[in-house]
């Protein structure tokens, strides 16, 4: 076996287009540690990119699908690379994604500039991976200035989703109106774009009534009012619609200076994340310490009360 390369020269020959090289950082950045944060200071300067477009919504909403027709709109229309970051459920056993970033995109395994990869959720089902963000950067500082970024659609990925993106696409299906009125206020929140999927089936019509007239109730809506537009991924109808909406809210927020409000919240909210890791972290390192039998005892015989024995542990720490 080579010997591993150093994330310097891995980044070096990422940005020469050598795929491998791209794959191995990425790599790195999932297994966290010191490496990945090297990885982390190499691509910062340069990992803003140009767009990143969540796509989120319900499983079975066809998210992959309108995701892969994506990727052929922005290939014929921007001549830019790709990067995808799809986000999957994880394996139980190995803690890695558990759908492959060929399965998905097959259509696009030759072109050269697009790169798609999966990427596990780490435990925390329907969420992004910790190690996301900064996947996003290595993708942009390697010369991939859109990424698309696909998840799995559970639980609390919308909020995150859209933390993570310049630009929301919720991914919804006719007959979904019960679950849009009970999640209404979450997605009208997240979304800047809703696709109304599989538009060729009965419903697609009272589906976007429905988020329209939510949409007429929205008080807190701002100056963008998102688009509904009907789609079908299967076939690509409807597809150069929406990303003509995405690039749009670009548009919309580089001239209302939102961009880059957008983009400092992403950031503060990832330094928060890195806090608290760090913090576990030392919480770890505490309860593996020789002071921890000891007053942890005296906390159970009642010698001590609780704040007492946190002080005294983070003291030592």
């Amino acid at each position: 076996m080579p010997p591993a390369r150093e994330p310097a020269v891995l980044y070096e020959a990422a940005r020469r287009g050598e795929r491998a090289a791209l794959g191995r950082l990425l790599s790195l950045v999932e297994r966290g540690g010191p490496a990945a944060r090297q990885v982390g200071r190499l691509t910062f300067p340069d990992g803003q990119g140009d767009h990143v477009v969540g796509i989120t919504g319900a499983p079975g909403a066809g998210k992959s699908t309108l995701t892969d027709r994506l990727i052929s709109e922005v290939r014929a229309v921007l001549e830019v690379p790709v990067g995808v970051l799809a986000i999957d459920p994880s394996s139980p056993f190995s803690g890695g994604a558990i759908l492959g970033d060929r399965i998905r995109m097959q259509g696009h395994a030759l072109d050269p500039k697009v790169f798609v990869r999966s990427m596990a959720t780490r435990g925390h089902l329907g969420g992004l991976a910790l190690a996301a963000p900064e996947a996003i950067r290595v993708l942009a500082a390697c010369g991939y200035p859109v990424v698309l970024v696909e998840t799995v659609g559970v639980g609390q990925v919308e909020v995150e989703v859209a933390g993570a993106a310049d630009t929301t696409v919720v991914v919804v299906n006719p007959g979904w109106g019960d679950a849009v009125q009970a999640a209404k206020a979450g997605l009208l929140e997240i979304a800047d774009v809703f696709a109304v999927n599989k538009s060729d089936r009965p419903g697609a019509e009272e589906t976007r009534r429905d988020l329209e007239n939510m949409l007429d109730m929205n008080m807190h809506m701002g100056a963008w009012r998102p688009p509904v537009l009907p789609c079908v991924a299967a076939t690509g109808e409807g597809v150069p619609a929406l990303w003509a909406a995405v690039v749009d809210h670009r548009s919309h927020l580089e001239s209302s200076g939102e961009l880059q409000e957008r983009r400092a919240r992403r950031l503060l909210d990832e330094l928060g994340r890195i806090l608290v890791a760090s913090i576990e972290e030392q919480l770890t390192a505490v309860r593996a310490g020789s002071a921890w039998d000891t007053v942890t005892r005296e906390l159970i015989e009642r010698r001590k009360d609780p704040y007492q024995v946190a002080d005294e542990l983070l003291a030592g720490a």
